[in-house]
């Protein structure tokens, strides 16, 4: 009696709090357009705000990597699983690549939506400041997978460095058998201790929205928005377009749910990309709440950070109509034998770009300068807007990542059904405090995580 009486007050209010936070980020994000609209040169100082508590974040995300990923992988008794998953993930995200390349293609040419601009020389020299900034090749990009060090992984800060470490130490747990599991359990309370850091520097969210949106708004102002709308709105478009009727339909038809429910439960990872522009401020907490609704971890260690550089369906229908965009805008209008080899090109290229603000931009400009020289003049035409345009890229890129997750769950038959219907209908709440099913010493779930993966063991045993 003690117990339930102790336990029923804990919850509301731990859930009455983290409420009240995204209510603070929506109302934070509400000042910061009034801000950037009514004082422009003061909102765009307030710039390293919104910089600032992304970066917070974005420094959490290499060890909760490292740990999940070597906590899912070190579980597992065969290593082929952990293959079969990578292999299928990869396949996954090369198709969804090609179909959203195809979509902005079509809409781009429907729209064209660059004619009657002029390119001055103010425009060029940004255009060429973006690529000498910001440009590396494939085999640059392939090469910066291998870390310096097995540390520098953490400190770089680069996505696929930590996942190339994690993947290493996970089957050399794997090979170790017992003498491993001392290490396996000492990275589950190391993984506690980083999500707790998280869920603490997650209430500084009102005020880093409010930088991030009052520096995007004064930097760019009403009169970029009135002359690139048909850009911006084409582009929107064709986003919800994919979303909503190509990830929708897959979600739909391979896991039977609607996709508008898994959005529900997302919905302050949506609220916190919308408001930061960046969709790296939701990586840790996707993986979170996708090993939270059902699916192994294995399957999320592989596909969340793996679709952070591999399946950017957003930045892919950017780069295409961006393209299309800045040939228009040069008065050198594309055939449809120029474009697919171009657009096949920044499909390899776009590999290499994060879910950060601006690495779209600095990517397409890479990729133009190495490809099509002659249109990187164009560049600067859509710098002005390049912030509000990453706004949907980021969202599109993140909501593709969860449906991926999913999806891939399910085809590995990886995910509990059975527990995906009781969060998705709210029986089962996220843990917004630890960011953790095991939260204030709840021994149950303490005693499920060891006997979740021996179960999936036992399936693997049986199917073998």
């Amino acid at each position: 009696m003690t117990g339930t009486a102790d336990t029923a007050p804990a919850k509301p209010a731990k859930r009455d709090r983290t409420h009240y936070l995204y209510i603070a980020v929506i109302i934070a994000v509400a000042l910061g357009i009034v801000v950037g609209l009514a004082a422009p040169d003061f909102a765009v100082g307030l710039k390293p705000i919104g910089t600032g508590f992304v970066n917070l974040i974005k420094m959490m995300i290499s060890p909760i990597i490292f740990c999940t990923i070597v906590l899912g992988i070190g579980s597992v008794r065969k290593a082929a699983k952990v293959g079969a998953v990578g292999g299928i993930a990869l396949i996954y995200f090369t198709v969804m690549s090609l179909v959203a390349l195809t979509i902005g293609l079509v809409v781009g040419n429907i729209v064209e939506p660059g004619t009657g601009l002029a390119v001055t020389d103010a425009i060029r020299e940004t255009g060429h400041a973006q690529v000498d900034a910001e440009a590396k090749d494939t085999t640059e990009f392939l090469l910066g997978i291998i870390p310096t060090t097995i540390v520098s992984a953490f400190t770089g800060g680069e996505v696929l460095q930590t996942l190339l470490i994690a993947l290493l130490a996970g089957f050399a747990l794997q090979a170790m058998g017992p003498a491993g599991q001392p290490i396996l359990r000492g990275v589950e309370h190391i993984q506690r201790l980083v999500f707790r850091i998280l869920a603490m520097i997650m209430w500084a969210a009102p005020i880093g929205a409010f930088g991030a949106i009052a520096a995007v708004t004064g930097s760019a102002g009403l009169d970029a928005l009135k002359s690139l709308a048909v850009l911006m709105l084409g582009f929107y478009v064709t986003c919800f377009l994919f979303v909503f009727i190509v990830l929708a339909a897959l979600l739909r038809i391979v896991s039977g749910l609607n996709i508008l429910t898994l959005f529900k439960y997302l919905g302050r990872e949506f609220l916190l990309i919308l408001s930061t522009s960046s969709s790296e401020s939701a990586l840790p907490r996707l993986i979170a709440k996708m090993e939270h609704v059902g699916v192994s971890k294995p399957v999320v260690g592989i596909t969340v950070p793996t679709g952070y550089s591999f399946n950017l369906d957003g930045t892919m229908i950017y780069m295409t109509m961006a393209s299309l965009f800045i040939a228009d805008a040069m008065g050198t209008p594309m055939s449809l034998g120029e474009q697919i080899p171009l657009l096949l090109f920044l499909l390899v290229a776009s590999k290499g770009a994060a879910g950060v603000t601006g690495a779209g931009l600095a990517t397409l400009a890479g990729g133009l300068q190495s490809h099509k020289p002659a249109l990187v003049d164009g560049i600067g035409l859509i710098v002005g807007i390049d912030r509000f345009m990453s706004e949907a890229r980021a969202l599109t890129n993140f909501a593709g990542n969860a449906v991926a997750t999913v999806l891939i769950g399910t085809w590995t038959k990886e995910i509990d059904k059975e527990r995906m219907n009781e969060v998705l209908s709210g029986r089962l709440p996220f843990d917004e405090t630890t960011l953790l099913d095991d939260g204030h010493g709840a021994a149950p779930d303490d005693t499920t995580a060891v006997p979740e993966s021996r179960a999936g063991e036992e399936k693997e045993l049986a199917k073998a």
